[in-house]
């Protein structure tokens, strides 16, 4: 009797099909071709995705969202390297008792030691009384502006897959940033500018442009990297030995020669997204330099973000650019902090450095944007991409924690002075409304008026999104 099962490779049976169940399986197909057709014509099928035909989706043209907006901009402050919750904003009394104390709690690099208390006192700000080290104490001043969200958590405790995390919403390279994601929904208000601007860490974020790259999603909404003084991008200004008639001309030329090209090859995309780059590239060689010249700023405003002290100078000219930039229209700007709050060793030693660095630019960021009327329409977010454990390492350091800790907003559509979830007594885990990355970025993109259920993308067989297949808005931090 001959066997018609075939074994694959992997372990799976398939049967071989006989004629007749060929021919029912054929049938059934043919029926279903049949049904969409009568479906189609009776307008019962889903209407397909429309896209402008004069502002195509590859463009940085502004495009309304899915509902109104509260905000219109976005700056996020990236403390890389993970700041510790439990020693900048969220003290734990049970901590402090149980100080020396051993716990079974595993550390990612081993050998964790006790339960060590928070090298810095606390004091309550503001009329919500929120707590704050006493490193951050110009900070302190606006924590009625603020939303806590102190119940995250991620899935990687190592910086790299945890950063593309925090800024994909997958802990692995290569798929769509969130401020690609917005600007892809949104487009940009200034179209001498890119949509997406992002200053990085003077040492080199780790992971890379996979941190603000665009993904499957058009180039055009990849992240510009800009640095904080000089040219604010690499190889933007034409040589000198060529003139702007010259410049103008070779453009000229070169639009003709790629005008034949796209009626030809009328589906090449990427080739189209590159066309565009190189238009922005030359529409940004003035504003984009103005943009960064703070010179143009007065003295008081300049010493409002710490520009006069040497430990704050970058971090402060940085924010100082970020309002710049959502002043100027870009919508999506991200703010690497230099070096890492990465507290492996001595945690005093280097949160006080970093709080130094970032206290008076981030405060002076807040006061700037309220008193130009920004604040109303520009969303803060200020955090790492995990937190740290509450053992001691090294004697005086903290190892990383990714299930639990905290970010804060302010600004556009946040109930300031708030704060959202907790971790348990020591502040290890989440434990009371636990919020994902996904969840984060749900909120972010809803304060945008985009719907991250709806900001899909078609790309290999599937519609993806930021929030992948999870995600919920946070209700509670929302005014």
């Amino acid at each position: 009797m001959t066997n018609h099962s075939q074994l694959f490779p992997c372990g799976r049976v398939a049967n071989m099909l006989s004629r007749r169940e060929w021919l029912c399986r054929a049938g059934a197909g043919a029926g279903m071709i049949g049904l969409a057709n009568l479906m189609s014509e009776q307008n019962l099928l889903g209407a397909p995705p429309t896209e402008s035909s004069s502002e195509p989706m590859t463009s940085l043209v502004p495009r309304p969202g899915h509902f109104p907006a509260k905000a219109k901009s976005v700056i996020w402050l990236f403390m890389e390297g993970a700041p510790s919750s439990v020693d900048m904003f969220d003290p734990k009394p049970e901590l402090d008792k149980r100080d020396g104390d051993t716990t079974d709690i595993q550390a990612f690099f081993g050998n964790p030691g006790p339960l060590m208390k928070s090298p810095f006192s606390f004091q309550q700000y503001g009329e919500t009384g929120q707590w704050v080290c006493d490193k951050y104490t110009n900070v302190a001043k606006h924590v009625d502006k603020m939303a806590f969200i102190k119940s995250c958590y991620s899935e990687s405790n190592d910086h790299v897959p945890a950063i593309y995390q925090i800024n994909s919403g997958l802990p692995r390279p290569g798929f769509p940033t969130a401020g690609a994601w917005a600007t892809y929904g949104l487009g940009s208000e200034n179209q001498n500018l890119p949509g997406y601007v992002v200053m990085g860490n003077t040492k080199g974020a780790k992971g890379g442009p996979h941190n603000w790259g665009a993904g499957f999603l058009p180039s055009t909404f990849q992240g510009t990297l800009f640095r904080s003084n000089g040219t604010p991008v690499l190889n933007l200004n034409r040589q000198p030995q060529i003139t702007k008639q010259d410049q103008i001309a070779q453009l000229d030329l070169m639009a003709k020669l790629n005008d034949e090209h796209m009626q030809r090859h009328t589906r090449d995309a990427e080739f189209a997204n590159r066309m565009q780059s190189f238009e922005l590239a030359f529409r940004m060689q003035k504003e984009a330099t103005d943009v960064v010249d703070l010179s143009q700023e007065t003295k008081q405003t300049q010493e409002l973000y710490g520009i006069d002290n040497p430990r704050s100078k970058s971090f402060g000219s940085k924010c100082l650019m970020a309002r710049r930039l959502v002043e100027s229209g870009v919508r999506f700007v991200q703010v690497y902090s230099d070096g890492e709050w990465d507290a492996h060793d001595n945690l005093e030693e280097n949160h006080t450095h970093h709080c130094a660095a970032t206290d008076v630019p981030v405060a002076g960021l807040l006061s700037d944007l309220e008193q130009r009327g920004l604040l109303d329409s520009t969303l803060v977010i200020w955090g790492g991409e995990f937190g740290r454990m509450p053992i001691s390492q090294n004697g005086k350091g903290r190892d990383h924690n990714p299930k639990g800790f905290m970010q804060w907003m302010a600004g556009a559509g946040i109930k300031g002075g708030v704060s959202y979830g907790e971790t348990d007594e020591i502040g290890y885990e989440a434990v009371e409304n636990p919020v994902s990355v996904n969840d984060l970025h749900a909120t972010i993109l809803h304060l945008l008026g985009l719907d991250h259920e709806r900001l899909t993308y078609f790309h290999n067989g599937r519609s993806y999104r930021l929030t992948d297949v999870a995600g919920k808005v946070i209700q509670d931090i929302l005014a």
